[in-house]
């Protein structure tokens, strides 16, 4: 067996104890990652006379900053866990020349990313809720964002390779270095300088830019278990496009969080105006992070279960799910007491206007009134990713938001009487569609997994 890192051996250690090793440093890095933008939106919002309008503008800009993020894990999320498995394997060199396509696809994203929203900003803020009242806000702020789309990229794509070869303190590192310097200089340039949302947004880009050269400098050194290496970086398609398959379903569940709000913001802005659409902004914000340590229970599970698959370890595949599974339901069941009986202590982190945060507390118990079950949705379809079923991940991504939730948004209001109410009550029944039918695939595609192991 590989001793990865120093700190774990994957292959070897007890699975409950790998689990807290990784999983802790990789909640902690997805909760710092979301300061990051909740950092900016809980400055921004409290801006004196202009701060709600601002937040919605700032709002507005989220779905595009999550299409940029989502390439980032199309080509992150689907190389990791083919790196994983191919260590498990024993085979490095394979393993490292993933590593290398990825690096360099990832910055030839970003470039054409850049280039896409520079030129397409304005249609595209106004086709994802921006009214002539926060056009500016949200102009000014996704400028800024766009140039540092490569730190992005490099950032969130390369740190998955670090998580995935179990060094997870590392990979927390990556994160809490860009984040606390995003926290540094939020309120330095946004109220110091009088920059407003672009201090805000280049706080980000540059806190990014940190975490990007961390990331670059560890993979390329001598500590790491695969190097960055100048010979891998040829892209080669037979390399390449399995990693992008398997990165298709995060990507989906990332990018189509862009078309979501797109539809919530239309239907709510046609039913509610500014108010509802500003309240959708901080709902977004508090299932966005309420959410995280879901996926850093799942990132931290996600490198035992691929090693142990690739070296056909069945007790540990099995140990490693199950523990995972009871954790991230354990976790969603507090997350929705809390919600349900403080729905206030949640909003109030993101806005003082009293009467946006009466329309966000109701709201927020109907939206997120499903999200019981999210643990289990979430163990289950980051589990086909770890054992790199692409075709049944992509599925579940596309079902829950394209083919349930979307219709959902637009076919309620047309039938309950409350139309406000209606848009928001969608996410919840989705989610136990989602959660149903993901489960029942799992429970069959599983015990085919495992019957193939064994024999």
């Amino acid at each position: 067996m590989i001793k990865m890192s120093g700190e774990v051996d994957l292959g070897k250690e007890p699975v409950g104890r790998l689990l807290v090793k990784l999983a802790v440093p990789a909640i902690t890095s997805q909760l710092v990652n979301a300061l990051y933008n909740m950092v900016d939106r809980m400055y921004i919002g409290h801006i004196p006379e202009t701060g709600s309008v601002a937040l919605t503008g700032l709002g507005v800009c989220f779905p595009i900053i999550m299409i940029i993020s989502a390439f980032a894990y199309l080509v992150g999320m689907g190389g990791a866990p083919r790196a994983s498995i191919y260590m498990g394997k024993q085979e490095n060199d394979k393993a490292e020349k993933i590593m290398g396509n990825c690096f360099v696809a990832l910055i030839l994203v970003a470039v054409i990313l850049t280039a896409l929203v520079l030129i397409f900003k304005e249609p595209l803020l106004y086709l994802f809720g921006a009214s002539e009242n926060t056009i500016s806000y949200a102009d000014k702020y996704i400028t800024i964002y766009a140039i540092g789309t490569i730190f992005v990229q490099i950032t969130l794509g390369m740190n998955m390779f670090i998580s995935a070869q179990g060094f997870s303190k590392i990979s927390m590192l990556t994160v809490v270095i860009g984040a606390i310097t995003n926290i540094v200089l939020d309120p330095i340039f946004i109220f110091g300088f009088h920059m407003g949302v672009e201090g805000a947004a280049l706080a980000t880009i540059l806190s990014q830019a940190l975490s990007a050269v961390w990331a670059v400098w560890f993979l390329a050194g001598k500590k790491t278990v695969l190097r960055l290496k100048k010979e891998n970086f040829k892209i080669s398609m037979p390399v390449l496009m399995p990693c992008i398959a398997l990165g298709v379903a995060p990507f989906t569940m990332q990018a189509t969080e862009s078309i979501l709000v797109l539809c919530f913001n239309s239907s709510l802005l046609r039913y509610g105006g500014d108010l509802a659409v500003g309240a959708m902004t901080i709902l977004s914000s508090v299932m966005q992070f309420a959410l995280l340590p879901l996926q850093g229970l799942t990132q931290g599970g996600q490198p035992i279960i691929s090693y142990n698959y690739g070296a056909k370890n069945t007790k540990r595949v099995k140990q490693a799910f199950k523990l995972q599974l009871l954790s991230c339901f354990a976790y969603s069941f507090v997350l929705w007491v809390a919600v349900e009986l403080f729905p206030s202590l949640f909003v109030a982190i993101f806005t003082n206007d009293s009467e946006l945060a009466q329309t966000a507390q109701w709201a927020l118990r109907i939206y997120m009134a499903g999200v019981l079950l999210m643990g289990i949705q979430i163990a289950c379809q980051q589990s086909f990713i770890a054992f790199g079923n692409s075709k049944i991940s992509a599925f579940l991504a596309i079902f829950r938001k394209i083919l349930v939730l979307i219709p959902l948004i637009y076919i309620l209001p047309m039938v309950l009487p409350n139309k406000v109410q209606a848009v928001f009550l969608a996410e919840p029944i989705a989610d136990t569609v989602a959660v149903l039918t993901t489960v029942t695939l799992f429970y069959f595609d599983f015990k085919k997994l495992l019957k193939k192991m064994e024999k």
